[in-house]
């Protein structure tokens, strides 16, 4: 009974979030509550639910911090010399902003380190888009798609995770995975042309509406306002007045001694931005009217990312208190008929799609590959090809509720959850299948076992 409800409640949960029944935030708190409540729970639901709040309080705290530090940054102007200069090579095309944002990200994501990517990206990013009219969500989607190919690297946790569950060396699962990390990054590329593309004839669309409607009314558009791109070409008062030029070089050098704290990992990641953005308010916004004010300007988007982080927390916390997650674990193996046995390697590829999703990459890798990984020893399949083919789910996993920096980038970007999973799901399921054929292809993940 225990797998039908955690089924149930993830599907209720996904089914009203991507049809707009309910928000995330509220679909994250009332599902599992009602769930629990149904399956016999009632009276542990509330140390359940403090439980995974708790556990998720320190990425919250990150994240408020994180996202109102680069607010001031942005809003200081940091990255508007870089803007201008990527303006001037871009002439306005969508489809050399969208490849830039896709090579980029895959360059920041070297670190392994998502969140890092995504903020370095959007800051960098955001206001090319917002300037140029683009779509935020074609920011959103494309970074993800390469964050997804990248979090392969071994110090990107999947990796490391599936190794230490096997008991191999992390070079026999990584590096074989090489080759097919550069199909996955070819293809994020090309996701990024084709979204570009998909802008640039948009974006002409609107150009050539607007150029008919200021013919026909004989009027012209209102100061200021860019009608092709809906952006403001001279920027508004409010966002003048927080534009602090004359601090570029001092606000760079915090910006960097931040990045390299991070990842030097000097202190744990929420104090770092705590004081990353106690000494940014105190350098460009001295006056308390002027951080009361950038405060208002930014609060509605810092809360509802930390309001979905805590109420992520309420939806973990249920669904590992009541032992849920880990009946979906051990519902794996029953969903294999016998003769899908040979293909065990490519049947793991697949179940890591919709698993990583639903599930934690802890309870997949420790809980669930370990027991295909020894189904799959009785067909030839040896341990380092089953930990290879566990990983090729990671674009999809990256946009499940249960990943706190998903929810970083929607609010960095401006856009809904739920618009993000709708927009960006098609692509990430792509990207995941052509991580899988690329490694069938390039004879790293077995189509068939040896016996």
């Amino acid at each position: 009974m225990l797998t039908v409800w955690a089924y149930g409640m993830v599907i209720a949960f996904m089914t009203l979030i991507m049809t707009r029944r309910l928000s995330p935030l509220t679909a994250l708190i009332l599902v599992p509550t009602v769930v629990g409540v149904l399956a016999g729970f009632t009276g542990e639901l509330g140390a359940m639910m403090v439980q995974g709040i708790t556990r998720l309080a320190p990425t919250g705290v990150m994240l408020l911090f994180a996202i109102l530090y680069f607010a001031v940054m942005i809003d200081a102007g940091l990255f508007a010399p870089f803007v201008r200069r990527l303006v001037s090579l871009v002439h306005g095309d969508p489809v050399r902003v969208a490849v830039g944002t896709a090579v980029l990200a895959l360059l920041v994501s070297l670190d392994g380190d998502g969140s890092t990517t995504y903020m370095i990206t959007t800051a960098a990013m955001l206001p090319l888009y917002r300037a140029l009219g683009m779509h935020p969500l074609v920011l959103a989607c494309v970074t993800m798609l390469a964050s997804g190919v990248m979090n392969i690297l071994p110090w990107g946790g999947p990796t490391a995770r599936a190794a230490s569950a096997l008991g191999v060396d992390v070079d026999d699962v990584f590096v074989p995975m090489v080759p097919v990390m550069a199909v996955g990054i070819a293809w994020t590329i090309f996701v990024a042309y084709r979204l570009g593309l998909g802008e640039r004839r948009r974006l002409e669309a609107c150009a050539a509406s607007a150029a008919a409607s200021a013919a026909a009314s004989a009027t012209s558009a209102p100061t200021g306002r860019d009608v092709a791109t809906g952006t403001w070409a001279g920027g508004t008062d409010d966002e003048a007045r927080f534009m602090r030029p004359d601090r570029l070089y001092v606000n760079a050098m915090l910006t960097l001694g931040l990045l390299v704290a991070l990842m030097a990992g000097v202190l744990p990641l929420p104090v770092l931005f705590m004081l990353a953005y106690a000494a940014a308010v105190l350098l460009n916004y001295p006056a308390l009217d002027d951080q009361k004010a950038l405060l208002a300007r930014h609060a509605g988007n810092a809360l509802a990312v930390v309001g979905l982080i805590f109420a992520a927390g309420v939806f973990t916390g249920i669904l590992s208190g009541t032992k849920m997650v880990d009946a979906m674990a051990n519902s794996v193996v029953t969903l294999v008929p016998p003769a899908l046995g040979p293909y065990l390697a490519v049947v793991t590829g697949v179940l890591s799609i919709p698993f990583t999703f639903f599930i934690s990459n802890d309870a997949f890798y420790f809980g669930v590959l370990p027991i295909l990984a020894k189904a799959g020893e009785a067909y030839g399949l040896t341990a380092a090809e089953m930990a290879r083919a566990s990983l090729v789910g990671q674009p999809v996993h990256l946009l499940s509720p249960l990943v706190p920096s998903t929810f970083l980038l929607a609010g960095l970007c401006g856009v809904e959850f739920g618009e993000h999973q709708r927009f960006t799901l098609r692509w990430a399921l792509l990207s995941a299948l052509v991580l899988l054929l690329g490694g069938v292809m390039l004879l790293v993940i077995p189509l068939v076992g040896t016996r």
